[in-house]
């Protein structure tokens, strides 16, 4: 399994203030946002490239576009926090601003912490090449473990599988890895530790609740 930990002051700054529980919820996705968007673009800097021919108003040039079809598929709720800021590579890349977006949801059950769905938005076939899943936190791996067999069923290689978070356990990627061995995992950040009751520690708390200002 292909694990990149990005190494940046910027999302060194911002994992710093997602760990804070005094950082509000609108701050709280501002971070999530600029986290995801470096993620993104670290991420695809192996796409498949075609060239064609253009001209400026001065000559001709030769130009590049991304040849892969790309899907994005977020983890509800979480991986909403993600979707805007990975597609802002638009700007550079007409590719994700027409990128479909295949929303999963699959929640962790409080006593077995075993993975559940409950909705998955996919057409009957892919309509796409490459497909990067989107949740920020990797815990137990369950819910990552979910999300992969069901883009894998649906299809989609492991090869042209991205799975970009911003945290991760190690106990957590090595459940992966033990599934998945090819998997490529996009990351901000990895803890040592996952207590008992499936948390990661430090962590960042509850993404989704944080996310969406619901802490009990």
């Amino acid at each position: 399994m292909s694990v990149s930990v990005v190494s940046h002051p910027v999302v060194r700054a911002q994992l710093s203030k997602l760990r804070a529980s005094s950082t509000s919820p609108k701050e709280f996705r501002e971070s999530v946002s600029q986290i995801s968007a470096i993620l993104a673009i670290e991420a695809t800097r192996d796409l498949e490239e075609t060239t064609f021919q253009g001209q400026t108003p001065i000559a001709s040039f030769t130009g590049t576009a991304i040849k892969a079809r790309i899907g994005l598929t977020p983890i509800l709720r979480a991986g909403l926090g993600m979707t805007d800021s990975v597609s802002v590579i638009s700007l550079i890349n007409q590719s994700f601003s027409d990128a479909p977006i295949y929303h999963l949801g699959i929640f962790r059950e409080k006593v077995s912490l075993q993975p559940v769905e409950y909705y998955s938005k996919l057409p009957p076939q892919p309509t796409v090449d490459t497909v990067f899943i989107l949740d920020p936190l990797i815990a137990t791996g369950g819910t990552a473990l979910a999300a992969i067999s069901i883009i894998l069923d649906w299809g989609i290689p492991i090869k042209n599988i991205k799975f970009l978070g911003i945290l991760a356990s190690k106990q957590g990627l090595q459940a992966i890895h033990a599934q998945h061995p090819d998997l490529e995992i996009w990351l901000a950040a990895i803890d040592d530790t996952l207590t008992d009751n499936g948390l990661v520690s430090p962590g960042l708390g509850d993404t989704g609740d944080r996310l969406c200002n619901t802490i009990r």
